[in-house]
């Protein structure tokens, strides 16, 4: 059922640095299609909700280096559909942005927000997880997020411990944990009180605006000041005089871990958040009898197994003795890592931005 008071905002403003070089500032991971399906990431993100928000009502928040892709990748949506960010500031000021302008159009209204680079498998389970967080936002006044329940000791994702059961598959949040070492991740897997945190989030303009007031009062004060701009021709021009002036937070360190009215929904509908090249590996649709996953290219692998390797154009690659690598080869940049460094990739990009500047990103 559509519901016309329900909106949905998709980030898709990150430069996703840790699938360098497949994913470059030029043309990051959420406009690519990793999977030969003919669709992005975004593409499958705006996708998904299709007879659950009503087309109108979906919100793009980015970087304006991404409007020309966004345009290109969905023609549908009307300029006034993408918010256009004049400067990095992180998840905060970015939904606070969005709320502020959503609430301008429609006061009543309740807002999922969502990543533009996550992998859904089961998307019939995922359709019925929203449809039910909006439903719980018509019974509370709630800042509620999607749990994953964990499967492995994952050292990437934050963690959600859930307190009281409540209302169905609903509980409170007891704690937020930020990427915790192994140790500490297999205690939480082993515990079943834990769950991943997906970085989706659901609640109403206003209860989420009441909450930027009391916990993030610097966002608030910055965007607050534009009031009569939301939802006007001078909205663009009033945020690229003020956004730069937000702080760089996350929504999760400047709301979430404050508010006392934050509840979790535990769901499973093959989530992976597509961070990192070892999501990649694991989530491919096909790999070969050596555990190899290949992406594009013509491959010639001898002796090697459980690699992926990703290239761009009509490329020969031959391997001979590789075990447990990334073979990544994009246009002028070579990455060839062990899949266990992967987490350190976002270091490499780094030390190569120090060596030769943005040339190669």
């Amino acid at each position: 059922m559509n519901d016309n008071n329900r909106y949905c905002v998709i980030m898709c403003g990150g430069v996703g640095s840790r699938f360098w070089p497949y994913s470059r500032a030029s043309r990051p991971k959420q406009f690519l299609d990793f999977f030969g399906t003919g669709r992005s990431l975004l593409q499958m993100s705006v996708d998904r909700m299709a007879g659950i928000v009503p087309d109108e009502n979906i919100i793009l928040m980015t970087n304006e280096q991404y409007a020309d892709i966004i345009r290109e990748q969905l023609p549908q949506l009307k300029p006034e559909q993408i918010l256009l960010e004049p400067a990095r500031r992180n998840t905060a000021p970015c939904i606070a942005w969005a709320a502020h302008h959503i609430a301008a159009l429609n006061p009543e209204a309740r807002i999922m927000v969502a990543p533009s680079d996550h992998l859904i498998l089961k998307t019939d389970e995922y359709r019925e997880s929203v449809l039910k967080a909006f439903e719980f936002l018509d019974r509370h006044d709630a800042i509620l997020t999607l749990g994953i329940r964990p499967n492995r000791p994952e050292t990437g994702y934050g963690y959600i411990q859930v307190g009281e059961a409540m209302d169905g598959d609903f509980s409170r949040v007891k704690t937020f944990t930020e990427k915790p070492n192994e140790e500490l991740a297999r205690v939480f897997l082993n515990s079943g009180e834990f769950f991943w945190n997906s970085g989706m989030f659901f609640w109403s303009a206003r209860t989420i605006l009441t909450a930027m007031a009391a916990y993030a009062p610097d966002i608030e004060a910055a965007l607050a000041r534009g009031e009569e701009y939301y939802g006007t021709a001078q909205e663009q021009e009033f945020i690229n005089a003020n956004y730069a002036s937000c702080p760089n937070i996350s929504i999760d360190f400047a709301v979430m871990e404050k508010a006392p009215n934050v509840y979790v929904e535990c769901v499973d509908f093959g989530w992976s958040d597509l961070g990192t090249w070892g999501s990649l590996y694991d989530n491919a649709p096909s790999h070969d009898d050596n555990g190899n996953v290949t992406q594009h290219g013509q491959n010639m692998l001898y002796n090697s197994h459980n690699n992926i390797i990703a290239v761009s154009g009509d490329k020969v690659v031959v391997l001979s003795g590789l075990n447990d690598y990334i073979v990544a080869d994009v246009e002028d940049a070579l990455l060839i890592v062990p899949k266990d460094e992967e987490q350190r990739i976002r270091l490499y990009v780094n030390e190569v931005r120090t060596r030769f500047g943005e040339k190669y990103l």
